[in-house]
């Protein structure tokens, strides 16, 4: 029979296993909860090499790149990316489990009532400190539902060899964004993202930035072989596939007596839809935080750590970014080239201020104000107008009959 845990996490993706074994390193009893802990992990998780925690173990990187974009006319970004090797990184931090005696507990998370974690079979179970990490779906998250439908990054895409993929891209750069319109539909905008995924493969994927609801992944898998066949790029058989659908808005996590971490928090950036980087980077000091002030209860701990999650400043930049969300939502699908191709001619230090600042609020003010004085009057109305109107509740093409589903 065990005693109730110092914290309990419940959700073992990359943000809750590296929480949970930083808490545990500092002394704490932990424990962590999910109903497929052993499940493997199927996404691509990419991050500016800047953004990652200088104690990632090398081996968890699979390639390196240098950034570029293609808006209008092509950019280099002049930072890195890296792409993660995601079997090295869950096997690292499964060592980190195992090394500092995290108890793994096989059980679905069906709430948080009265103090106590709900599980589906009915159980409970308690802790000095609560964290959900459980994903965008966060299982612990108390109050109202969404009023309008979520806000979506989808993409599908394939898996191929380097030269096969050299049409689009070298094997030692990563293409970022690539607006133009290769795929030959009108409607809802979307981009190519091509990246290295190391030992001669790359991910070649049609990506919809952002939609409410998401774009269909039928439309996207239709893009991307129209897009390929158009710079002569032809999938062998078998080529592995991926399918990519999260929400980029999901609502601030502030449910008491729970921390919220991760893309539960959410952590994760309206306009690039990244959060793992920024969750391996904060999970030290959120531990350092529950540590320090827990033996003087689990209230102070509790505060001290969402403080580390969301410093001063923290919040301000994501409600910015969110009206940046909202801006492109509301832009007509023509124009979307058009904003991108003048946010990747600013300054290298804005792009980037707004890409991985997440506490810097003069730096994205700045930012801001420099996309505005950039931009033409059209889309100044299109910049301003978030801040002013409701958020959309979904997007229909203005003539349907050039849309296809």
């Amino acid at each position: 029979m065990h005693s109730d845990p110092d914290v309990l996490v419940v959700g073992a993706g990359p943000a809750g296993r590296a929480l949970a074994a930083a808490v545990a390193e500092r002394g704490l009893r932990t424990v962590l909860v999910d109903p497929a802990p052993h499940a493997p992990w199927r996404a691509t998780y990419g991050s500016w090499a800047a953004e990652l925690p200088a104690t990632l173990p090398p081996s968890v990187i699979a390639a390196r790149a240098t950034g570029r974009a293609i808006a209008l006319s092509e950019h280099e970004l002049g930072w890195e990316y890296a792409v993660l090797d995601v079997p090295a990184l869950r096997a690292h931090l499964d060592g980190e489990l195992a090394r500092h005696g995290v108890r793994i507990r096989r059980d679905r998370a069906a709430g948080w009532a009265s103090g106590a974690v709900r599980l589906a079979g009915g159980n409970e179970l308690r802790a000095a400190v609560v964290v959900d990490a459980g994903g965008h779906r966060q299982p612990l998250r108390a109050g109202p539902g969404r009023r309008r439908p979520a806000a979506e990054q989808t993409a599908a895409g394939v898996v191929v060899d380097e030269a096969v993929a050299a049409p689009l891209v070298a094997p030692d750069e990563a293409l970022f964004m690539d607006w133009r319109p290769d795929h030959g539909e009108d409607g809802w905008p979307t981009f190519l993202y091509a990246v290295p995924l190391g030992g001669g493969a790359v991910l070649l994927e049609e990506t919809s930035l952002a939609r409410r609801p998401g774009l269909p992944l039928p439309v996207l898998r239709r893009r991307l072989q129209a897009r390929l066949a158009r710079h002569g790029i032809a999938v062998p058989g078998g080529a592995a596939t991926e399918s990519v659908r999260f929400p980029v808005d999901s609502p601030r996590h502030r449910t008491p007596g729970v921390l919220a971490f991760g893309a539960a928090a959410p952590l994760v950036h309206p306009a690039s839809g990244f959060s793992v980087a920024t969750s391996l980077r904060l999970a030290p000091a959120v531990a350092d935080a529950i540590a320090a002030h827990l033996p003087a209860g689990s209230t102070g701990a509790l505060a001290a750590a969402r403080s580390a999650v969301w410093p001063p400043g923290s919040g301000a930049v994501h409600r910015f970014r969110r009206i940046g969300l909202e801006a492109l939502l509301r832009m007509p699908p023509a124009e979307v080239p058009a904003f991108f191709e003048t946010f990747f001619a600013l300054p290298a230090r804005h792009r980037w201020c707004y890409l991985a600042e997440r506490a810097d609020v003069p730096g994205t003010a700045a930012t801001m104000r420099s996309l505005y004085a950039r931009a033409g009057w059209r889309m100044r109305a299109r910049l301003i107008a978030p801040a002013v109107l409701p958020p959309t509740r979904g997007w229909w093409p203005a003539r349907p009959r050039h849309y296809q589903r």
